[in-house]
């Protein structure tokens, strides 16, 4: 159970802090209690074990309450991106089967006319109780009981939810904490949004192992991180690759006067890995990997570490470059990443309701994830892009057929195909490619999409060709659309993310 560490501290250590935010400090005994309140409500409720409860809560300590509370259950999360409206929050909602939604006031207005019944995302999840902590007897699951459903972008069609269980959290926290080196010691940032597995096993997961503190934000800010920094005494944060471009931008002289030693993440260019290095002198932790590899498969650690690379295997991870025929490639030879747990419970469990998905993306027993790269000859693992559709716009990992579909409602427009174009800041832009009919205006086409997808995935660039380049089998050739014609509209000209 995700929470067995919380618990643990809790009857040793209940006066240590666990969590900081805004001005509150939050000890592992007043979190405990607040998840057994969560428990009692969420279980008044109606919740019982193998049930789906969607969230669509942002970073608050309600979140980590009512997911703890639902793991307690025995009930699956299922962290919806809070940015999400229409058919693609509708979609999720339905294919998760949700019977309850767990929400903010902020977010009712997206929700669908059909949601699932509505338990309030209020202070009652937030106030810690007036007694001490005492112990209860808990619901005994096995570590191989599903937790979360995260749900991730496919390169064709709608988003695939990835089962997570129980054993994979906690596995992520062993790892992570082991690969840190953390002690009680540390103080781990975290502003990335909850409903990504990156903060959830980077950073909570890591943190709960390691008996340490974590301090939560409610979203990333470069002009005030290092005041963060200092208000909470972080000795580390979690990232993606966009966070530290941003970062780089803005810190334009080193700054070694804070606490921070490590940052953990995937996404980070080379040049801005070095720049962030010795601007604030601390070591980054690049890695790679992605939701249904546990978080991660390889990582550069305190241990053992290589400066352009995303590290060595984790343990009890098997990883492989293997050719088109799925025949492994000797070191500096480029090919497919693909990997495979060497124990019960270390990746996901497959894609939800989703057989022939999770089928397809495990042939030949491994889990293929559709990426490039080479391994070195002393076993360290090089990024070398991705060989599917996807788009990593700011963290985000952005399905073009979403996009597409959407877009080709507009009446004035005929064919269309969405690519990634590369980005300093954002690691990749949005372009829509259009066949226009009689009356098309580029610039209407953020109008068109808002409300439609979330604002994330609303295009920067917008081009008209007079066709689509497809193959013979009516597959988009996206790589012959990636060149910027003179006539591109650049929709945000300032270069103002979302």
């Amino acid at each position: 159970m995700i929470a067995d560490p919380l618990y643990a501290r809790a009857a040793a250590t209940p006066d240590r802090p666990f969590l900081l935010f805004g001005d509150r400090t939050i000890t592992y005994g007043a979190m405990a209690a607040l998840v057994d309140a969560a428990v009692k409500r969420l279980a008044g409720q109606g919740v019982r074990a193998g049930q789906t409860v969607a969230m669509m809560v942002g970073n608050r300590p309600g979140f980590l309450v009512a997911w703890f509370a639902l793991s307690e259950l025995g009930a699956i999360a299922v962290p919806i991106n809070t940015a999400l409206v229409g058919e693609g929050l509708r979609y999720l909602l339905e294919q998760s089967e949700a019977s309850l939604l767990i929400a903010e006031d902020a977010f009712r207005d997206s929700l669908p006319a059909l949601a699932p019944p509505l338990v309030p995302m209020d202070e009652r999840f937030e106030e810690t109780a007036a007694t001490a902590w005492t112990p209860r007897q808990r619901l005994a699951l096995s570590g191989g009981t599903a937790n979360a459903i995260l749900y991730t972008s496919g390169t064709t069609g709608l988003p695939k939810g990835a089962v997570i269980s129980n054993a994979c959290y906690e596995l992520a926290g062993a790892h992570m904490a082991a690969a840190l080196e953390l002690t009680e010691a540390d103080r781990i940032l975290v502003f990335l949004p909850l409903f990504h597995a990156n903060p959830q096993m980077y950073g909570v997961m890591s943190c709960l192992h390691a008996g340490a503190v974590l301090a939560l934000l409610p979203r990333f800010s470069a002009s005030r991180l290092l005041d963060d920094v200092r208000r909470y005494g972080a000795t580390g944060f979690t990232y993606v690759g966009t966070v530290l471009s941003i970062l780089a931008k803005r810190l334009t002289e080193a700054d070694h006067d804070h606490t921070l030693r490590w940052a953990v993440g995937g996404g980070a260019p080379p040049s801005v890995w070095r720049d962030i290095e010795e601007r604030l002198g601390i070591a980054l932790r690049e890695l790679y990997g992605m939701t249904e590899t546990g978080g991660w498969v390889t990582m550069n650690t305190a241990a053992a570490s290589r400066f352009g690379s995303v590290g060595a295997p984790r343990p009890d991870t098997e990883v492989q470059v293997v050719d088109a025929d799925d025949n492994p490639v000797p070191p500096g030879v480029k090919g497919e990443i693909v990997t495979r747990p060497g124990r019960p419970g270390l990746m996901f469990d497959g894609y939800w309701k989703k057989p022939e998905a999770t089928v397809a993306a495990t042939r030949n027993l491994w889990l293929h994830t559709g990426d490039r790269g080479a391994f070195d000859a002393d076993g360290f693992l090089h990024f070398d892009g991705r060989m599917k559709e996807l788009i990593r716009r700011g963290g985000e990992m952005i399905a073009p057929a979403e996009i597409e579909l959407a877009l080709l409602k507009h009446p004035a427009v005929q064919d269309c195909a969405v690519v990634g174009v590369p980005d300093d800041v954002m690691g990749e832009e949005i372009k829509a490619v259009v066949v226009p009919r009689p009356g098309f205006v580029p610039r209407d086409v953020e109008t068109f999409l808002q409300g439609r997808v979330p604002g994330f995935m609303i295009p920067r660039f917008v081009e008209t060709r007079p066709e689509i380049p497809k193959t013979a089998t009516q597959k988009v050739q996206r790589h012959l659309l990636l060149e910027r014609l003179p006539s591109t509209v650049d929709l945000r000209p300032t270069g103002t993310g979302r």
